[in-house]
């Protein structure tokens, strides 16, 4: 008998969208993340459990202690061993965010396709793409930021992208 998708997914989805500890305060935050409730707003679910995949339409909502994901359309897959492994949000402006760690600031990610690949720990924000962290802003066509090293790439296009949209970045001087 197989366990039912729905809890397993989205229990998945939003354990796994809390950013890697590098410190213990980031142990902390990504435990009290996971302890949170789950809590998921959608006008419809379409689940299919074979496929593993469950897609949340309308207005999508879902959130647990610091992270949230909104698109108009939220798509979860789950890979041959059950496990999490693909998050798309999409809509005009689909959304991520997560407080890492309670001393820092939240991390903030827009684009038309917000996508978060687990084993890999990575998120793509497609098509005027904007990602912030404090005062540090990049935007463009296409941003990629690999959670657990902190790296963000940058492109003025790429698949998924309307047109080219040059890079923009703001980075902000260490306070002394």
């Amino acid at each position: 008998m197989t366990r039912p998708l729905l809890p397993t997914l989205t229990c998945a989805l939003l354990l796994a969208l809390a950013i890697a500890p590098a410190s213990q305060a980031q142990d902390q935050a990504q435990n009290q993340d996971a302890n949170a409730p789950i809590l998921v707003e959608a006008d419809r679910l379409d689940l299919d459990d074979r496929a593993g995949t469950a897609v949340y339409t309308g207005n999508v909502d879902i959130r647990q202690g610091s992270m949230r994901l909104t698109g108009n359309r939220v798509e979860i897959r789950r890979n041959a061993a059950g496990e999490l492994s693909l998050a798309t949000a999409t809509g005009e402006r689909a959304y991520l965010e997560q407080q890492p760690d309670p001393a820092e600031p939240v991390v903030k990610g827009w684009g038309r396709t917000v996508i978060y690949h687990v084993a890999e720990r990575r998120v793509e924000l497609i098509d005027r793409a904007e990602l912030h962290q404090g005062g540090d802003t990049f935007e463009g066509g296409y941003l990629e930021y690999f959670l657990d090293r902190r790296v963000v790439q940058a492109r003025s296009d790429g698949e998924g992208v309307e047109g080219s949209q040059r890079i923009r970045m703001t980075l902000q001087p260490e306070q002394q």
